[in-house]
């Protein structure tokens, strides 16, 4: 199961991190945030991102190191 996560997690971050980032960015810049929900929302999708990109460098630099 932990395999599954680790790989999901990398999957999103991979997939998912540009319609993440420009969506919310055009969304933030169109509209107030008068919802904390929208906040947290972003807030959420981007630290997954972030965790994604954070795991396939570690991931990275052991298989360099291994090398």
């Amino acid at each position: 199961m932990k395999h599954f996560l680790k790989y999901t997690l990398s999957w999103v971050s991979q997939n998912l991190s540009v319609p993440f980032w420009m969506v919310g960015h055009i969304h933030l810049m169109t509209s107030i945030y008068a919802d904390i929900h929208e906040i947290l929302m972003s807030l959420g999708m981007n630290i997954i991102v972030a965790a994604g990109f954070i795991h396939d460098f570690i991931e990275y630099r052991k298989e360099k190191l291994n090398k």
